[in-house]
């Protein structure tokens, strides 16, 4: 306002030394000059009026608030004395995959922190806390709880970040996150497809130990909490449960350790409609070459063949699905002995061949014994003048051989009955007996 008069005066006194010609211009100026003043003048109260209105207050910065620039939030709260309780909360929402391959879960959960932090306290009349998304994170100290024995984690992102943080006015701090994480489960298949395998998601402080931070259930055996509707396509989920410990290293020293514990066991009748069902089909098949002709070659042998590629197919499958440990499996005893008990029906047709053939051997020796008397004996009938009504003739011989071959036909079954090997006959009755203990046993043992 000083230099709007200044310029004024100094333009009224050059009015007496310029010329004529331009006093008018510079009166105008003047004019204008005056009216901009006036112009100024009165709205700058109502201005000034607005500002001091005291109905309207200007709101604060959340960082304001809550003091974040008053204090250095790169040390925990209580830094240098006790230290600082952190409780946890868990829900879980799904166990996505049990990988034996691979010998991992994934799961996915609320993992919920609960705190203080009095730097973070602040006045509400109203006793309210105050929400925040994941941007504040960055600005105050959070508990640096990881996943051990994990592979692979992340928080999940759509549509934001599920990210949130609830501060309370006394400086109770509650954060939460919704996160998916992949991690380790040492399983024993030693009774696989019949056993039961125990897996846990441990939680732990990265960085600080036991001196700086004490991790533990917030609301003891109830901080865990599952989905009713949880379900796998191949497990029974038996039982959760929480627990907690400590975890020693030798350079940093003992850290606490929370534990979610939670039981599995196998679903059986997918493998057995799989596995066991076809194991015990191709041993019955093979069975039933005990029934066939000894004669019949290529009938028996290609069943033996059959089964045994076929049993060898069901144990390929079932391993390539399988981690490959150096331990002998449930299913795989059950499958090298059914495999055992086809191999060995392909055997006992080998040894029941062998031993006809030389019995057949023997017969043929025999009958040229036979063969050779008889011819001898008719060769001297023909040479007497004589016909013996005693001695049978050559044709009556044909006739009778001719009798016999019908008899055959219509009592092929006796016949074939009659001619079976001494070994089919037992192993009829033994196979099956065996194989029918054996699965007695096995059942009994594992189940």
């Amino acid at each position: 306002i000083i230099t709007f008069f200044q310029t004024a005066i100094i333009s009224y006194i050059m009015t007496d030394t310029i010329s004529e010609r331009n006093k008018r211009r510079v009166r105008c100026s003047c004019w204008d000059f005056f009216l901009t003043f006036f112009f100024f003048f009165k709205h700058s109260k109502q201005i000034k009026m607005r500002k001091l209105d005291s109905t309207k207050v200007q709101p604060l910065k959340s960082e304001q608030l809550l003091h974040i620039e008053d204090h250095d939030f790169a040390l925990r709260p209580g830094f240098g004395g006790s230290p600082i309780p952190v409780g946890i909360d868990v829900q879980v929402e799904s166990i996505d995959s049990i990988s034996e391959v691979d010998m991992d879960f994934t799961m996915t959960l609320y993992l919920r922190h609960y705190w203080k932090d009095e730097r973070l306290s602040f006045h509400s009349n109203k006793n309210k806390s105050m929400t925040f998304d994941g941007r504040l994170i960055k600005k105050i100290w959070v508990p640096d709880v990881f996943f051990v024995h994990s592979k692979r984690s992340f928080i999940h992102d759509t549509t934001v970040e599920n990210i949130m943080l609830r501060v309370y006015p006394d400086g109770n701090v509650l954060f939460s996150l919704r996160i998916t994480v992949s991690a380790m489960c040492f399983m024993d298949f030693s009774r696989f497809p019949l056993d039961t395998q125990n897996c846990s998601l441990q939680l732990e402080s990265y960085a600080y130990n036991e001196d700086d931070l004490m991790l533990y259930w917030k609301h003891g055996n109830k901080s865990l909490s599952t989905d009713e509707h949880i379900s796998l396509s191949q497990f029974f989920i038996e039982e959760f449960s929480a627990s907690s410990g400590l975890a020693f290293y030798s350079s940093t020293g003992w850290y606490n350790r929370l534990f979610i514990n939670f039981a599995l066991r196998r679903h059986i009748f997918f493998f057995v409609l799989q596995s066991y069902f076809p194991a015990m089909l191709m041993v019955m098949l093979s069975w039933v070459s005990f029934w066939i002709d000894r004669r019949a070659v290529p009938a028996r042998v290609s069943l033996g063949i059959t089964t045994v590629l076929t049993m060898s197919t069901i144990m390929t499958g079932v391993s390539a699905s399988m981690p490959q440990v150096s331990y002998i499996k449930a299913v795989d005893v059950y499958l090298w002995i059914s495999f055992l008990f086809v191999f060995l029906s392909v055997i006992e047709y080998a040894a029941v061949n062998y031993l006809t053939t030389i019995e057949e051997r023997k017969q043929l020796k025999k009958r040229g014994k036979v063969q050779s008397s008889v011819f001898f004996c008719l060769q001297k009938a023909s040479q007497k003048p004589q016909s013996n009504p005693d001695l049978p003739l050559v044709s009556d011989v044909d006739t009778t051989q001719i009798k016999r071959k019908r008899s055959l036909k219509g009592n092929v079954g006796r016949i074939i009955l009659q001619n079976n090997h001494v070994i089919d006959t037992y192993s009829r009755i033994i196979f099956p007996s065996v194989y029918i203990v054996f699965n007695f046993f096995y059942w009994g043992l594992y189940i």
